[in-house]
């Protein structure tokens, strides 16, 4: 393994952070990494590297589908890889969206969970999409999502742009909050949507007039 050359990249270059991509070509062919004794002393090692240089090391590692009629995943590797992260981000594919990631976080022992994200594929590139209502469960299990918090934001807002050009916010925030969508994937809808806001003797409203119908 390239423990001596990583510490010498690390201290050459300075380096805050440090991503083995994929986990499985670090190793290379000599080891097992479905045993947890053989992969033990190397996760430690990666942990000494980053305490003593402050600089984060990011494993990405890839998951194995297992045939079936239902798809059953499960990461690559022993245990010890999820178990000396300090945090686990699972990326997956949603459901009946062919162009959406989601992002998840299945470990967090720094502070509280995330909430979980997505992101779009497209000719143009990358663009976050924001907060996704979707568990690990769905991703890793094929299911489509039972609601998208997001997509329901947006419907909300264009359904009161056909009534009305312009919105007190916390009119906005109250339905919202009757339909069990939170202040801050509002917030995301609304950015997406390009909703402009406009203080109004001493309140803000949002400007709908812009909003184009599904």
């Amino acid at each position: 393994m390239a423990d001596e050359r990583l510490e010498k990249a690390i201290v050459q270059t300075g380096a805050r952070m440090l991503i083995l991509d994929p986990i499985q070509a670090y190793l290379g062919g000599g080891m097992d990494m479905n045993r947890a004794n053989e992969t033990r002393d190397m996760t430690k090692k990666l942990g000494v590297l980053a305490e003593k240089y402050q600089c984060a090391i990011v494993l990405i590692g890839h998951m194995n589908k297992a045939a079936g009629n239902k798809a059953a995943y499960r990461g690559m590797g022993s245990i010890d890889f999820f178990a000396v992260a300090r945090s686990v981000l699972l990326v997956g594919r949603i459901e009946g969206e062919p162009n959406i990631r989601a992002v998840i976080q299945i470990k967090n022992n720094l502070a509280a969970f995330g909430h979980s994200k997505a992101f779009r594929l497209s000719e143009n590139g990358f663009s976050w999409i924001g907060d996704y209502e979707i568990t690990a469960d769905e991703v890793l299990g094929g299911i489509v999502p039972k609601a998208n918090k997001m997509e329901q934001a947006k419907q909300l807002l264009r359904e009161l742009a056909l009534t009305s050009n312009m919105v007190q916010s916390n009119e906005i925030f109250d339905i919202a909050c009757e339909q069990g969508i939170s202040k801050r994937t509002l917030e995301n809808a609304k950015r997406e949507l390009g909703i402009r806001a406009k203080k109004i003797n001493n309140s803000w409203y949002w400007e709908l007039d812009k909003v184009k119908p599904e």
